[in-house]
């Protein structure tokens, strides 16, 4: 019997966090798709997001499994982002999700469809959230 998605998910997670290199390289990535998210990101401490990425990640997993402190992170999250603060707009998620995908079939050496699978589940529920807090 397969594990639910989440616990693939920190697992995947958590092989690609022993390399320093995975969240510098999705920024460098997501960074690079579009003027626009570049704009987003002109006077970010990449030090201090780099550790709140992963955080919030491992949030996401807690928050679809119900956990009470991760939901009420992600909901802290979806109120930053809304269109009254940060203005993140519901379609930079779709390219966030597909650039954190590919970043971490970079670095989980047990990538596999399974894997693949679980982080588009986990990340597609925090996408609908943050998109219905817009």
């Amino acid at each position: 019997m397969s594990q639910p998605p989440k616990d693939i998910f920190l697992s995947s997670l958590n092989r690609c966090a022993e390399s320093d290199r995975f969240i510098p390289s999705f920024y460098d990535r997501f960074i690079a798709s579009s003027e626009e998210v570049r704009d987003k990101f002109r006077n970010t401490s990449f030090e201090k997001q780099n550790e709140m990425l992963l955080r919030s990640l491992k949030l996401a997993a807690g928050a679809t499994s119900g956990d009470p402190e991760s939901l009420r992170e992600l909901n802290e999250r979806a109120e930053t982002h809304d269109r009254h603060h940060l203005d993140i707009q519901p379609k930079h998620y779709e390219a966030w999700r597909t650039t954190i995908i590919e970043t971490a079939k970079e670095f989980d050496p047990s990538w596999n469809e399974e894997v693949e699978e679980a982080w588009h589940t986990i990340l597609g529920h925090v996408i609908k959230h943050m998109i219905r807090h817009y």
